[in-house]
């Protein structure tokens, strides 16, 4: 397996954030149904520095449909371009909330977010 060179992953990593502009996150159940959607702005992220892009203003969801968030996907329009474990802080999730379970009408709203491509 190559190793990446900084300017390889920031090339990498700035290559898959660029397909997240104006996309959004989408929170869902174990059973895949909808709790929560943020949009990302256009662009979606800053430039990569040594392998890390981080995010720029994410729209919050003022009025979740509810539920137990068990995953998340960032889409692409309607394509699916991954999938994230959730978890409160301490879990080891990919996503950090500082709750799972979202009541109707409640809202959802991500302060921060970056997205990291590995040397290998």
């Amino acid at each position: 397996m190559a190793t990446l060179t900084t300017d390889g992953r920031n090339a990498q990593c700035d290559g898959f954030v660029d397909t997240l502009d104006g996309g959004t996150i989408v929170f869902h159940t174990s059973g895949h149904v909808e709790v929560a959607t943020c949009t990302f702005g256009t662009p979606a992220f800053g430039d990569a520095a040594v392998g890390v892009a981080t995010a720029n203003a994410i729209t919050r969801d003022s009025s979740v449909t509810g539920g137990v968030i068990a995953h998340a996907h960032l889409y692409d329009g309607a394509t699916d371009m991954a999938s994230l474990t959730t978890t409160v802080a301490g879990g080891g999730g990919e996503i950090i909330l500082s709750t799972l379970t979202l009541g109707a009408n409640e809202r959802l709203e991500i302060d921060s977010m970056t997205v990291t491509q590995a040397a290998s």
